[in-house]
């Protein structure tokens, strides 16, 4: 499949191995692959990003996905809807972190339990296999012949997820990124 792959969406996929690295996560999920698509300039799912206002908006979303890793992978969302249930997913934080320490919940932090690892290479969790299989699906529908790294935007967000909530709350959707990758200078 990599074979379809721009050198743009190569170098998206290759970010994401090094977030992954740099924070300590056992495997390659969806947040290094929205923090990596956050890495790039001057191409497409750059300028969606940009447009949308997700580059000037990065420290937010970074404190985001930092807090979804603190909850173990609970989004905003996830959170509201235990709310709804009588669960205060903040106070089983707190507990957890009292008893294991800070972080003990995330995949990394000095309370977290490191996970195998094969030669020192990070696997890709099975939500990031998905965004990427998902890409192929999405190139193809929109009739391109290779997968670029706007296609791994449009992959993020077209189902639910830690990328696709963390993003719309701050205001990037499938919709809005899809309207505007369909915008084209007009010639003249």
């Amino acid at each position: 499949m990599f074979e379809k792959f721009t050198s743009s969406a190569r170098e998206v996929v290759h970010g994401a191995v090094r977030h992954a690295q740099r924070t300590g996560s056992p495997t390659v999920g969806e947040p290094e692959l929205l923090l990596a698509l956050l890495d790039r300039t001057g191409s497409p799912a750059a300028t969606v990003l940009a447009g949308l206002g997700a580059h000037r908006r990065r420290a937010s979303i970074e404190r985001s996905l930092a807090e979804v890793r603190r909850r173990g992978g609970l989004s905003d969302a996830d959170t509201e809807a235990l709310a709804g249930l009588g669960i205060d997913v903040g106070e089983i934080v707190a507990r957890v972190e009292e008893v294991h320490g800070v972080g003990a919940l995330a995949a990394t932090g000095p309370g977290a339990r490191p996970g195998p690892r094969r030669s020192g290479r990070r696997p890709f969790a099975p939500e990031a296999k998905s965004v990427l299989e998902r890409s192929l699906r999405i190139a193809a529908g929109r009739g391109d012949r290779s997968i670029g790294d706007e296609h791994l935007l449009l992959a993020l967000l077209a189902r639910p997820g830690v990328a696709a909530h963390v993003l719309a709350d701050h205001e990037v959707t499938y919709v809005r990124a899809e309207r505007a990758l369909d915008v084209r200078p007009e010639a003249g």
